[in-house]
């Protein structure tokens, strides 16, 4: 388990950083020591490294949906980044967020208890300038939300947590939903001070600022499906081989799906003026024969040729030819 610091520590350190009173150099020498690491064996660690690793590939697939998902919604570029997946008490994890903050409290159904998702004043005031219209300019200080900030960002967070959907689709299907916001991470205790949770932390960048997104689980509610929470098991569900089964089921599906079908009787262009004058009877001359085969368009592209004709007292159509493409080879094919 990594040291945990406080976002004043954090803040220290990089002031002490940048005026140079501590070198980078000495720092890289330190960690190259070897330290001894005191256990407290009254709180073992719950999470195996195969267990955390899963939740890393887990977290790296969420990651890139919500770099698509963000970058489109926010209208810029965003980079997000898994950065690390530790183990620590829900104390450490309180200790380490700053007080005011974003803090979503999510159910994660069928998994018993709730979650955290926790976004970084950095980039969420950012966020909440580019979704209602602005450049994406932060705040120079912390604050708490205003009544329409709350619903904005209530509604972003829940777009964010639907794509837990297709990242733990592998291990267990998911119906995550925000139960509600929090600011003050002292207010939001979702399990005890004690309990081991799993901290993911992922870098975000939007612009030139750089904040953290966190995704607090406790173990209680990982418990049920620590046995899935494995390398074997992730890729043998992610290689699952087509079974006949899934095959036919697919087929049906398929099969049954609908699809638009028209048959272009010709095309021709005319004015405004002559298009309002239109009256019944009147009659619109198309650049089409008589004996010309009419395009048959299945969805957005043109598939087949065919004749119109009457089927009993009904307009119909007989096709008579494939469209192929430069390719020589036929377009649905």
């Amino acid at each position: 388990m990594s040291e945990v610091l406080s976002q004043s520590e954090i803040d220290a350190l990089l002031a002490a950083l940048t005026s140079g009173s501590v070198n980078v150099e000495d720092l890289k020498e330190e960690e190259k020591k070897k330290k001894v690491r005191v256990y407290d064996f009254k709180r073992p660690n719950k999470f195996s490294k195969d267990q955390l690793n899963t939740l890393s590939n887990i977290y790296e697939n969420y990651c890139r949906a919500l770099n698509t998902h963000l970058s489109a919604l926010l209208r810029t570029i965003v980079q997000v980044n898994l950065m690390s997946v530790e183990q620590l008490t829900y104390d450490e994890f309180t200790r380490s967020i700053p007080d005011p903050s974003i803090i979503n409290i999510i159910s994660l159904d069928p998994l018993p208890g709730n979650a955290i998702m926790e976004i970084n004043p950095n980039i969420s005031f950012i966020m909440l300038d580019r979704l209602l219209g602005g450049i994406g300019q932060g705040l120079e200080s912390l604050r708490t939300l205003t009544e329409i900030e709350r619903t904005v960002m209530e509604l972003l967070g829940q777009k964010m947590v639907n794509l837990f959907r297709e990242a733990w689709s592998t291990i267990i299907s998911l119906s995550p939903r925000i139960e509600f916001i929090e600011n003050n991470p002292q207010f939001a205790q979702i399990t005890s001070a004690t309990e081991m949770v799993v901290l993911i932390s992922l870098e975000t960048r939007i612009f030139e600022r750089v904040g953290m997104i966190n995704i607090c689980i406790p173990y209680i509610t990982l418990e049920p499906i620590l046995s899935k929470l494995s390398v074997q098991f992730w890729y043998s569900s992610a290689r699952k081989e087509q079974t006949p089964e899934n095959f036919i089921g697919l087929r049906k599906r398929i099969e049954t799906a609908l699809v638009p079908v028209k048959v272009v009787l010709g095309r021709t262009t005319v004015t405004l003026a002559e298009l309002l004058e239109l009256q019944l009877g009147d009659v619109i001359a198309l650049d089409t024969r008589v004996d010309q085969e009419l395009e048959v368009v299945v969805g957005p592209q043109t598939k087949f040729t065919g004749r119109p004709g009457l089927i009993g007292n009904k307009l119909g159509v007989q096709i008579t030819s494939l469209v192929r493409n430069d390719d020589g080879e036929d377009e649905n094919e």
